[in-house]
């Protein structure tokens, strides 16, 4: 089965002055939130209730007279589809809002599995898993910054007799024949085994909590468009000669037509009876 890789914003959220004019270039004028410093193995955010946080805007300067509108046009966690990929910038369009947006490579996540996530530091786990969209136990999995060779498992505590929520990071580690641990006496032959593990009933094992669901990512139960599939022509009709008959390719090559037809047309008839 081919691994499905999704394109999600991990930066916050992103506002657009769309101008009534030909678009100029693209400024980026970015505040980081004002979050506590992660600890070694938590990071503590007391929840904000006033809504007040400040946000990054993406601007793009028109001529002088047209006027500009600010608009959301994609929140921190969608689902991404990405329309063109220069390197450094892409251009992206939000599954959840369907507005296109200029934004930097780096605002960008790679997910597979779920629960995969690349690209994606310590701190940004943090504010993907604080989104109000993901409960106790919600998690994500991604590359450690301090061991290019391991794995963090980072995961939210919610606290439901307080205001307080932490994000707590575990490393994976690999032992030389490849098996995966986040406690020694616990070895798993693949992530999926380490996965299904602390997912499973009463299965915390030392963790803060048992693991639920993998990190929220907007626009997720928006199912993609099947692909078109196009069957080709398996005969080459440049080989075939005019002097032969009878049960010739000709004739092979006329039931494969009748045949293509036949399959291209099995699901209009229905619809037609």
């Amino acid at each position: 089965m081919t691994t499905v890789e999704e394109i999600v914003l991990c930066q916050i959220n992103v506002k657009v002055s769309r101008v009534t004019g030909s678009y100029g270039k693209a400024h980026i004028k970015a505040r980081k939130p004002h979050l506590q410093s992660p600890s070694t193995n938590s990071c503590t955010n007391r929840r904000d209730l006033s809504g007040t946080a400040e946000e990054p805007e993406l601007t793009l300067s028109g001529p002088p007279r047209t006027r500009a509108v600010c608009e959301l046009t994609m929140r921190m966690g969608d689902r991404l589809t990405v329309t063109t990929d220069d390197g450094d910038f892409m251009i992206v369009k939000s599954v959840t809002t369907e507005r296109e947006s200029y934004i930097p490579t780096n605002y960008t996540a790679k997910v597979t599995h779920r629960w995969l996530y690349t690209r994606v530091s310590r701190l940004k786990a943090v504010e993907l898993l604080m989104l109000p969209e993901n409960r106790n136990g919600s998690f994500l999995i991604r590359e450690s910054e301090t061991n290019t060779d391991c794995y963090s498992l980072s995961v939210l505590r919610r606290d439901p007799y307080s205001y307080i929520d932490s994000v707590k990071h575990y490393r994976i580690s690999h032992l030389p024949n490849g098996w995966l641990f986040i406690s020694p006496g616990l070895t798993f032959p693949s992530m999926q085994h380490l996965i299904n593990h602390y997912t499973g009933e009463d299965n915390a094992d030392g963790l803060c909590c048992k693991l639920t669901k993998p990190c929220y990512i907007g626009g997720l139960e928006n199912i993609r468009p099947a692909p078109v599939v196009i069957r080709r022509p398996t005969l080459n009709w440049k080989n075939i000669r005019r002097t032969e008959s009878g049960h010739s390719l000709v004739s092979e090559g006329l039931r494969e037509a009748i045949s293509s037809y036949l399959q291209m047309t099995e699901d209009i008839l229905p619809c037609l009876t």
